[in-house]
């Protein structure tokens, strides 16, 4: 079972070289699939260095566009039927393709491993916030996630409208037609958290967008959250500042919903 890992990257020179050190000892049949969306930097020289030493396992494009696109561009150079994702900046546990392997001859659709943040403790501490869809978790991240491709093929990869949530919003579509999330713990991807101040209340900023792109293509989901869950998280001075700076996103970009394929007048035309 041939699993080919696509990775969408851009100006990720710091760490890109530690990444591919941990996918090319993978259990194989693997391929790795590098979609450079753009890189000002050093990234597409120190990939090519390694395309250049593993020229039967890796394989790079250059392909700009927001992460969805670029995503799905690296999709369809893929030629394994498992396709998986993570992270420019991550590293990957040795057993990981090994585990997410595993699930997938025990019959999964979809395999969302386990996720865990290393760097600043502060931020290492803050949890997920959770989004339910027909009891399946659809907001594990895509950095340690994997598919069957013909999932892919059936709900169409990645929407490239989104700016960030863009796996949010494929898991949400895909248990929507009737396909499982199988968990499995022991399929582990490293993430770095954020190294500045201002990189930890950027990502808050679009997360925060993110989930309001989310509700306007899908509607109303504050059912969708566990409250309890939410009450049982940790109030930590970083998680309220965190919760505060995606208000600010979320709130934000109500603002230009009327420019989407899914703003206010898009609607409205569609119901007359």
């Amino acid at each position: 079972m041939l699993v080919s890992v696509v990775l969408n990257i851009m100006n990720e020179e710091r760490y890109i070289a530690d990444l591919l050190d941990s996918l090319v000892i993978q259990e194989g049949p693997l391929e790795i699939v590098v979609v450079d969306a753009g890189s000002q930097d050093r990234t597409r020289d120190i990939v090519g260095s390694y395309e250049a030493k593993y020229p039967d396992l890796i394989r790079m494009h250059v392909h700009p566009g927001r992460r969805g696109e670029s995503t799905n561009y690296g999709i369809s150079k893929a030629r394994g039927e498992i396709i998986a994702f993570t992270g420019g900046d991550d590293l990957a546990n040795p057993n990981w393709v090994r585990e997410l392997r595993r699930s997938f001859e025990q019959g999964a659709d979809i395999v969302a491993g386990r996720s865990i943040m290393i760097g600043l403790k502060a931020w290492e501490d803050l949890d997920r916030v959770e989004l339910f869809h027909k009891g399946y978790d659809v907001s594990y991240p895509s950095a340690n996630m994997a598919f069957r491709r013909e999932v892919l093929q059936k709900v169409g990869g990645f929407d490239t409208w989104f700016i960030t949530a863009e796996d949010i919003d494929l898991n949400y579509r895909a248990v929507d037609a009737g396909y499982r999330i199988t968990w499995n713990p022991d399929a582990i991807v490293y993430r770095r958290t954020k190294s500045t101040v201002y990189g930890f209340f950027k990502q808050a900023f679009w997360n925060g967008a993110g989930r309001k792109q989310l509700t306007l293509k899908h509607g109303n989901l504050w059912g969708r959250y566990d409250p309890l869950r939410m009450f049982k998280q940790k109030m930590t001075f970083w998680a309220l500042m965190r919760l505060a700076v995606a208000l600010m996103g979320y709130i934000g970009f109500k603002l230009f919903d009327d420019k989407g394929p899914y703003g206010r007048k898009k609607r409205a035309s569609r119901a007359d």
